[in-house]
């Protein structure tokens, strides 16, 4: 079994992720460095120079190709943009929508511009937040409200749901 985070940039998906893999004894996957590894480029380098468009078919070509067990999966923030993403992650574990406030998100995400997160031209980050949070809620087996949370809290909350 398998356990797929999902969440807005800056939620704790990678940072949640590493320690809970550690402390379930899983292995950990980050889908955004596997993006990097098979393009060989960084995630905000694809968005400049191929665009929106393809970043999304190729973080769905990954996402949907991804084959793991017993394995902490950290998903991108834009994975929920992809039906066929989420339900094939779906069907190797559970999805976990690690669900903050956007005042939280915004005191957290201080590298907006180059942190690679997939927004279109003019768009600002409570428009991301207003489309994004209807599809983590979708596509979630399990919310955990890690406002106020520690690392260490957040996981015992996951462990305890999971």
């Amino acid at each position: 079994m398998n356990i797929v985070l999902t969440g807005m940039p800056a939620c704790g998906k990678s940072t949640v992720g590493v320690v809970l893999a550690k402390t379930a004894g899983m292995s950990f996957l980050d889908t955004d460095l596997l993006i990097q590894e098979r393009v060989g480029m960084k995630l905000q380098d694809i968005l400049n120079e191929k665009g929106m468009d393809e970043f999304l078919r190729l973080e769905e070509e990954v996402l949907a190709s991804v084959d793991v067990e017993n394995t902490v999966i950290s998903t991108g923030g834009s994975a929920v943009y992809s039906d066929r993403a989420m339900k094939h992650l779906d069907s190797i574990g559970t999805v976990v929508y690690l669900q903050l406030s956007l005042e939280e998100i915004r005191q957290r995400l201080n590298n907006i511009k180059t942190r690679g997160i997939a927004m279109g031209p003019g768009e600002t980050l409570a428009d991301l937040y207003d489309k994004r949070v209807p599809l983590y809620e979708k596509y979630a087996n399990v919310t955990i409200t890690a406002a106020g949370l520690t690392v260490e809290e957040c996981i015992e909350a996951i462990l305890e749901r999971v």
